[in-house]
């Protein structure tokens, strides 16, 4: 049973929703793990439960303090979150050393819960330039985790997935969509609106979230703030 245990990290967003789901389709018991990393978005904890309790998983919140650190616009208050136009280079949203962490606390709930797979969300095709995203860094991780725990040195690798690694966001929703996954319950929004959560429609994750409902020609169940209504 170990084997088709998995831990799914689960921000509450568009592509870790679609990762849940196929996940939960190829049979695997699933395992959310999500992060109170001192993040300013903390409407998108509420959207990652919602999204496990659809897919009937179990969902738990890791508590860590990132915000101690700053330097991005998504834990910083002295960063505010860029709107308008798309950024150049590694973006004001790039959290330092993020992925790592995110993963280096998956794998040990992997571990603990003798499962053989850790799924994530990460894609080099929409990724914003985030150089925790791209498939040598899925690799390099992916050998770091076979030297660092018992299950792999004792021969029971635990395969660090990434299966949405080589889709835009458009072929994103559009598997998901096939999935049957309800995207209004996700929040991708880097700076939604309390109390509701309406997206702001101006940050890029908006911008590639809009670009992928209509590259996918899915309708966008997205609830826009009065500025992101386009």
């Amino acid at each position: 049973m170990g084997e088709r245990n998995a831990v799914v990290l689960l921000s509450g967003g568009l592509d870790s929703a679609t990762v849940l789901a196929l996940a939960v389709s190829e049979g695997y018991v699933c395992h959310c793990l999500s992060f109170d990393y001192g993040q300013k978005n903390r409407l998108e904890l509420a959207a990652a439960g919602r999204v496990a309790a659809a897919a009937g998983a179990t969902h738990r919140i890791a508590a860590i303090g990132l915000g101690a650190f700053g330097g991005s616009a998504l834990t910083s208050a002295d960063i505010p979150v860029p709107k308008g136009t798309a950024s150049q280079g590694i973006p004001l949203t790039y959290v330092p050393a993020r992925n790592t962490i995110f993963l280096s606390y998956g794998l040990g709930l992997a571990e603990t819960l003798d499962a053989g797979a850790l799924f994530i969300g990460v894609n080099s095709v929409d990724y914003s330039g985030y150089p925790d995203c791209r498939p040598e860094y899925v690799a390099a991780y992916q050998a770091m985790a076979d030297l660092a725990t018992r299950r792999s040195v004792e021969g029971r690798r635990i395969h660090i997935l990434a299966p949405l690694q080589h889709l835009d966001k458009g072929g994103i929703i559009r598997l998901g969509t096939r999935l049957g996954v309800d995207y209004s319950l996700t929040l991708t929004c880097y700076d939604p609106l309390p109390p509701e959560g309406l997206a702001c429609g101006e940050c890029e994750s908006c911008r590639l979230r809009r670009e992928g409902f209509s590259q996918a020609g899915v309708p966008d169940p997205t609830r826009y703030g009065l500025k992101g209504r386009v």
